[in-house]
């Protein structure tokens, strides 16, 4: 049908699905027990959106569950490539993926604690952050006592590794 007998209002626009956090290209995606856990409970939660999608406007509910299922598929292939790392087997005597790590910035006193996680599990409010984050691997590898550099730009900071545990 030629595009001169289609009326404007029958255009029906694909929904905008936002897309996860970000996963370098080539890297494996991995995930905490806990990390996996929200990966999973997040599914359900989907799931149960789309079985229980109660929208009377046909069109709007096309629209919801376009939405809805693109964040499923997305969801779903993370879900896929998910490779668990279990804390307690990692290195306990330095920083590794899961690893709670205090360190100082600059010789300073205040001590900072965050924790390496798997990029959908990363928030910055409760010091989580993603493996792949630059601090994340500047600290990767560190031991106790241990300094390392981190590049901001044109700025220098040194990172004194305090204590690594795993929870």
């Amino acid at each position: 049908m030629s595009r001169g007998f289609v009326k404007e209002d029958d255009q029906e626009e694909a929904p905008l699905i936002p897309p996860r956090a970000a996963l370098p290209d080539g890297a494996t995606n991995y995930v905490t027990p806990h990390g996996l856990q929200q990966l999973q409970e997040e599914r359900d939660q989907l799931e149960s959106e789309i079985a229980n999608l109660d929208e009377e406007d046909d069109r709007e509910r096309r629209r919801a569950l376009a939405l809805l299922n693109g964040k499923f598929n997305l969801l779903t292939d993370r879900l896929n490539t998910a490779r668990v790392l279990e804390p307690e087997s990692q290195n306990h005597d330095e920083v590794r993926f899961g690893a709670s790590v205090t360190y100082t910035v600059n010789g300073s006193g205040k001590p900072i604690e965050i924790q390496l996680v798997g990029v959908d599990e990363a928030d910055v409010k409760k010091n989580k952050i993603a493996f792949t984050a630059p601090i994340a691997k500047a600290l990767t590898g560190k031991k106790i006592g241990e300094e390392t550099v981190l590049h901001l730009g044109k700025e220098e900071r040194l990172l004194q590794v305090k204590a690594v545990t795993y929870k």
